[in-house]
């Protein structure tokens, strides 16, 4: 705030709005290069059930099972049963001749989201283009 005499002889005080607009102009600069690189979900596409890109003969299902240890340790390629080791490589076989590929995942109600998440990231590594989550409703037609 400064202080200034006029000619007049009264004091007048004014406020120097200079350091905020700086201040201001600083933040504007910081949110706008902080917004485009935080992180964003996974995207995300509701199908309905008329329309189909997919033959549901070829459909790929992985299911994730929990184990009888709490984890998820079961892993299911159209009811194959198929070890957590070489789901990769089970995965990227399959995945190698497929023109279209689409991959089906149904989690067990017991088994967290995050083990499905991580089912869902060894089927991009495998070479998945797009994934579609298989809930109850889903399966029941609604």
């Amino acid at each position: 705030m400064t202080m200034n005499s006029s000619n007049s002889g009264g004091m007048s005080s004014e406020i120097n709005v200079t350091p905020m607009i700086d201040v201001l102009l600083v933040l504007l600069i910081i949110f706008m290069v902080i917004v485009p690189v935080m992180p964003r979900g996974e995207a995300a596409q509701a199908l309905h059930q008329s329309r189909s890109d997919v033959q549901i003969a070829d459909a790929v299902v992985l299911e994730v099972l929990q184990g009888t240890d709490g984890q998820a340790t079961v892993f299911k390629i159209n009811q194959q049963t198929v070890a957590r080791q070489e789901l990769p490589v089970r995965l990227a076989e399959i995945y190698a001749k497929r023109a279209q590929r689409v991959l089906f995942v149904k989690g067990d109600d017991q088994v967290s989201f995050n083990q499905v998440a991580e089912a869902i990231d060894i089927g991009h590594a495998a070479g998945v283009d797009r994934v579609g989550l298989m809930t109850p409703r889903v399966l029941a037609g609604q």
